[in-house]
């Protein structure tokens, strides 16, 4: 099959053939014919597997038919990050580059009074994060009457990260008689009885294992003491073979310790988490993207939904205590049946986390160890100031003898293209 059989519009087509691209990735050939029939839609597939692509090129065909009025919207997409609402706006202007279609984002971390501007003139299609949006809402900005479509992008983690009553605010502002799109790479069967909320005799469409990695992903797991991650980072980065590197924390502080001491020792280094401006951010990814720095360390939470051609690997510095977290990171690499690796460092205090995803992929990762990697090396001794914590005036640490915390940080919870690839495999052209 081909992106001609699907029934697209001619200009879409048009700008798929730009992209050089002709052939539908699963999701897509499953997902379009279904949104271009009007019905509403649950759809699950793998990361990197094409989800942006198979919403957005039959939501423009139908967008074709008609015009916003001004000040009316008739699209709305909601992701939960800043970085994926920027892709996929990316890749919406791409899509509809022959048609007369106008596009607007609206996100947190920026100035708002031009996102104020685009609802009041109106757009065929807005991207936005559910909060910025909900709060534009609230105080009257954008005319939402006329929406006929309504995309979740990576519900399940919008729904399971506290986004669901701000979804719910946003949805019982639209109009009842819409069609309505949700697509994920995972989507846990109590999450999606809570999405049918949202649509009305939805079809769904499951590409893949439920909640299963990439087959393409090699995946490995070093055990190490907790105190050790970081020199061991360090020793596996002499490796070239690590060529464009995102590396996982739970903590916000943690990544930046991280990037510090990679920076310390000559490995060109960026980060992204919530604490970082927008601004920051984007700059971070540009870097990360186009070669200046090697090794990206991020938080879930901010690299939710990172679509960078390229990664070579992914390592989780910090084992994600959720299964689900795991695909998702590992899913950053091994794109669109691109070859990918997948590094995992556990400590002793996350062997039951470890295990809890091995149970829930059914397979046993394999482990392996580091040539010439002292795996007993101590803990550095804590240094007196360190144990009598920050003084009279209290602060967390303080009390005798708990010692510093480890390097590396540890719990708490934080805020693919054309051309050769490593090991002489070809590592295709992604669409998405």
């Amino acid at each position: 099959m081909d992106f001609r059989q699907l029934g697209l519009d001619p200009r879409v087509l048009r700008a798929v053939d730009d992209a050089g691209y002709t052939e539908p990735t699963p999701i897509q050939a499953a997902a379009i014919p279904v949104i271009l029939s009007g019905k509403d839609l649950i759809g699950i597939a793998q990361t990197g597997t094409g989800k942006t692509a198979a919403f957005t090129l039959p939501l423009l065909t139908r967008l074709t038919t008609g015009h916003s009025s001004p000040g009316h919207i008739r699209a709305l997409i909601l992701a939960p990050t800043r970085e994926l609402v920027v892709q996929i706006h990316e890749n919406v202007r791409a899509y509809a580059q022959y048609l007369s279609l106008s596009v607007a984002t609206v996100f947190g971390g920026v100035g708002e009074k031009p996102q104020i501007e685009a609802l009041r003139r109106g757009a065929d299609i807005i991207i936005a994060t559910p909060g910025r949006l909900l709060d534009l809402m609230g105080r009257r900005y954008g005319n939402f009457s006329g929406i006929q479509h309504l995309v979740l992008d990576e519900a399940d983690r919008m729904l399971d990260m506290g986004f669901l009553p701000a979804i719910r605010d946003v949805v019982r502002q639209l109009p009842k008689r819409r069609q309505t799109l949700l697509f994920s790479a995972t989507l846990s069967r109590e999450i999606e009885a809570v999405t049918r909320e949202f649509l009305q005799s939805p079809q769904s469409v499951e590409i893949g294992k439920r909640s299963n990695p990439a087959e393409t992903v090699s995946q490995s797991v070093y055990e190490v003491p907790r105190h050790l991650k970081p020199a061991l980072l360090q020793q596996l980065l002499r490796d070239p073979a690590l060529e464009m590197v995102l590396v996982f924390t739970r903590m916000k502080h943690g990544a930046d310790r991280i990037a510090r001491r990679l920076e310390q020792s000559g490995i060109r280094t960026a980060t992204l988490h919530s604490n970082r401006s927008q601004n920051q951010r984007l700059r971070a990814l540009s870097e990360f993207k186009g070669g200046a720095v090697r090794v990206l360390v991020a938080t879930d939470i901010a690299a939710r939904g990172i679509d960078v051609d390229g990664i070579s690997h992914v390592v989780n510095f910090d084992f994600p205590p959720a299964p689900e977290d795991y695909v998702h990171r590992i899913g950053r690499t091994g794109r669109a049946n691109a070859v990918g690796d997948a590094i995992s460092l556990v400590s002793p205090d996350e062997s039951n986390d470890l295990r809890a995803l091995e149970r829930f992929i059914h397979r046993t990762l394999p482990r392996k160890r580091l040539d010439g990697f002292d795996y007993s090396a101590p803990a550095p001794a804590a240094s007196p100031e360190t144990r009598r914590g920050p003084g009279p005036s209290g602060g967390r640490g303080g009390s005798p003898g708990r010692g510093p915390r480890p390097p590396g940080g540890g719990g708490g919870s934080g805020g693919s293209g054309a051309g050769p690839s490593r090991g002489g495999n070809f590592r295709p052209r992604r669409f998405r």
